[in-house]
């Protein structure tokens, strides 16, 4: 049908203006952020965080790092802070500061594809969380370290290394192996653990 068409037609010429406006936008960005590609190529090679949430990163908090007394400073006013509220040694609240909405979008996009990376410290940090916290509070908690370790980079000037996904594992072997025997042992099984020979383990 001939209106069918037209509007089609429409909707395609629109589709193409915003592209080009996109585009445009893009280069405008890219020219923005070149005194700073050093930091945002260090910043991407973070797990989960690409090109595009290492400029919003660079963006929101700049390169110079002196301005937060501490990275936890930083991450209270990006909004990925835990509530800290105690009384008595119990947690009375876990909710979040609201922080700069932007940034803190951008950090938990980049949680949430961390937590599919593999053989990744913040991958492994997320399935930690994800059964006792849920899905949300896991992925605050990634995007928490996410900044953290963005803050640290840009302060030092260092380059990322990844800790790996046994880094908890590693931190506490012998809450892993109670944990581990603890599953055997509800299948059915007997485990008789021996202290491993020095150098048998990574």
């Amino acid at each position: 049908m001939p209106h069918q068409r037209f509007i089609l037609t429409e909707l395609l010429c629109q589709i193409d203006s915003l592209e080009e406006t996109i585009a445009r936008f893009d280069e405008q960005i890219e020219a923005a952020c070149l005194p700073f590609a050093q930091a945002v190529r260090r910043l991407d090679t973070i797990p989960g965080v690409g090109r595009e949430t290492a400029e919003v990163i660079v963006a929101e908090i700049g390169v110079e790092m002196s301005r937060f007394p501490s990275a936890q400073h930083l991450a209270a006013w990006a909004g990925v802070a835990p509530g800290n509220h105690e009384s008595g040694g119990k947690r009375l609240s876990g909710r979040v500061r609201h922080g700069n909405q932007a940034l803190r979008r951008a950090l938990v996009q980049a949680a949430k594809a961390a937590a599919h990376t593999k053989a990744t410290y913040l991958a492994a940090q997320y399935q930690r969380l994800v059964r006792r916290r849920g899905k949300k509070r896991a992925s605050v908690a990634v995007a928490h370290s996410i900044l953290v370790i963005a803050y640290h980079l840009l302060k030092r000037g260092e380059e990322y290394h990844e800790l790996g996904a046994n880094y908890f594992d590693r931190q506490r072997p012998e809450a892993t192996a109670t944990r581990l025997v603890q599953r055997l042992e509800k299948l059915g099984y007997q485990v008789t653990l021996q202290v491993p020979v020095a150098g048998a383990v990574a």
